[in-house]
């Protein structure tokens, strides 16, 4: 298990990584740009659909460490019902 101080740099990671995709997608899509840069980086309009799904990802990274932040089971818990 992750501790608390852990989840929290994890999280404020991957929040800092959400501004800097949102960021470079709304630079994409508004047009005033074929590419954009983050760090090392080098995004294109290509890359949109990609870009999504990464910031997606991160989204639900940032809420997996929030979780264990607060405390809430990260883990989904499914009933089994036994049939005849």
């Amino acid at each position: 298990m992750i501790s608390k101080a852990t989840a929290k740099k994890m999280y404020e990671y991957y929040s800092k990584q959400i501004d800097r995709l949102i960021q470079a997608q709304e630079a994409l899509t508004s047009g005033g740009v074929k590419s954009y840069t983050i760090g090392d980086r080098q995004i294109t309009r290509l890359d949109l659909s990609n870009l999504s799904k990464e910031i997606e990802e991160a989204v639900k990274r940032q809420a997996y460490y929030d979780a264990i932040i607060k405390g809430k089971p990260v883990r989904a818990v499914a009933a089994i019902i036994p049939t005849d």
